[in-house]
């Protein structure tokens, strides 16, 4: 009996030493496949969740007069720089986005400029948002207050 109880606890243990392994072999294949693209709009999808879900929704499309959405946002593509520098510094005052005059404030958010260019990656290629080149880390240094 004892035997029997020794042979079905290190199969078990076996059993579970294995998938354990298989887990990580599945997560290293996947994060070597993304592109650099790819990894920072994933990464970027999580920094929208925690600092933009609740002003721009969900789906990016913004909330009345208050806040403009992000999706299908004319003020993204055509004011770049504007846009990376309203996420590193906040942004108040009058602004155009899709024909639609918005006024309010979006305060400075507190993020690295890895994350800005990951969250801007994310809008940027998100919802009806298609953008060739993508947003670098250098791009975002470069913007300053």
């Amino acid at each position: 009996m004892k035997n029997l109880i020794t042979i079905l606890t290190l199969s078990l243990f076996l059993f579970s030493c294995g998938n354990d392994t298989k887990k990580e072999d599945t997560a290293n294949y996947t994060t070597e496949k993304q592109t650099p693209l790819e990894k920072s709009i994933a990464d970027g999808a999580l920094v929208y969740k925690d600092f933009c879900n609740v002003c721009h929704r969900p789906k990016g499309k913004g909330v009345g007069k208050s806040f403009p959405p992000l999706a299908g946002s004319d003020w993204l593509v055509d004011k770049r720089t504007e846009s990376i520098h309203a996420i590193k510094y906040g942004l108040s005052g009058e602004i155009q986005v899709n024909g639609k005059t918005y006024n309010s404030a979006m305060t400075p958010l507190g993020l690295s400029d890895q994350e800005t260019a990951d969250v801007m990656n994310y809008i940027m290629n998100t919802w009806e948002n298609t953008q060739d080149e993508m947003v670098t880390l250098e791009e975002v240094k470069a913007v300053t207050k």
